[in-house]
């Protein structure tokens, strides 16, 4: 079949794919079964052409895959609480709970790695001088340190590692996807689990990108100016990095491309796992039933 794009998601005991015109997410339940959610998705870029502008659309992308996210978390952890005996009643998560859950969760983020670095610089303006360049250097250098101290924080907790597995097989099948071969689990087992195109990576991108941007903002602005500037500025920042990490992919076999695009290769050995065959079994499937629902659409347009 012609190329498109696809990519995915890795969530609680299952992976969501997502397809130009489609969306599926599957789930291994406790009693071993396999439970799909799929559906049609009409591309934003077809109803608003302003979405297709470069830059903008790396902005919306990220705001319509954190919804898509959403949905995903919320079926799977609904579907891994299963209760395996019959007639009992499951457990349901509501969207507005994990809704709410993500939004504490992203500004908590923001706080993390955007807010505590400027402070931290802050305090340290004493020693570092008063150097626009040496304070937003400082600064990217801080927030750099916090982001890498955070992934392997969570790459120890021994709950997240079958989601980093799953993260794996997800890779796995887009490496076997895009190489034309059939999706069974002995072809898809042999490829990598590090992707050029993995959130992991795009969020290294993010941090390096924040630096040059961030290094606008004068330093003799107040902190709550600083500090309120940097989350205006991060659909910015998220386009900017959306279109590099595109074009990385794009051109990976270069040799200067392979260079930069190490870092993020590098830290994705940190969210991702070897999986085993069941886990790959779910990644095909959820991979399956989005290429099904997606009814032959064949382009390689950029669909956000």
């Amino acid at each position: 079949m012609a190329k498109i794009n696809i990519g995915g998601q890795a969530v609680i005991e299952g992976v969501m794919m997502r397809a130009p015109r489609s969306m599926a997410i599957a789930v291994r339940r406790p009693s071993g079964e396999i439970v799909i959610k799929k559906e049609e998705v009409v591309p934003l870029s077809e109803r608003f052409p302003l979405v297709k502008l470069p830059i903008v659309r790396g902005a919306v992308a990220l705001f319509s895959s954190l919804i898509i996210g959403i949905t995903a978390l919320n079926f799977s952890a609904n579907e891994a609480m299963a209760e395996e005996k019959e007639g009992e009643a499951k457990q349901e998560l509501s969207s507005w709970a994990m809704a709410g859950t993500m939004a504490v969760a992203f500004g908590f983020g923001i706080l993390l790695f955007f807010v505590l670095p400027l402070y931290l610089t802050k305090l340290l303006t004493p020693v570092i001088g008063e150097s626009n360049i040496i304070f937003n250097l400082v600064d990217g250098v801080i927030r750099m340190a916090v982001f890498l101290i955070y992934i392997f924080s969570i790459s120890r907790m021994g709950d997240i590692q079958r989601v980093f597995q799953y993260h794996g097989a997800e890779h796995k099948s887009i490496f076997a996807f895009e190489a034309g071969e059939e999706l069974t689990v002995e072809n898809v087992r042999k490829y990598s689990c590090l992707h050029p195109r993995c959130g992991t990576s795009f969020l290294l991108i993010v941090m390096m990108v924040s630096i040059v941007i961030f290094s606008l903002i004068p330093k003799l602005w107040p902190f709550y100016l600083k500090a309120g500037s940097r989350v205006i500025l991060l659909p910015l920042i998220a386009g900017v990095s959306y279109e590099l990490l595109k074009w990385s992919a794009k051109h990976d076999q270069l040799p200067l491309v392979k260079l930069l695009i190490s870092p993020g290769l590098a830290l994705q050995r940190l969210t991702t796992r070897e999986p085993d065959d069941s886990q790959l079994e779910v990644a095909i499937r959820s991979m399956s039933e989005a290429l099904e629902v997606n009814a032959g659409y064949k382009d390689d347009r950029l669909v956000v």
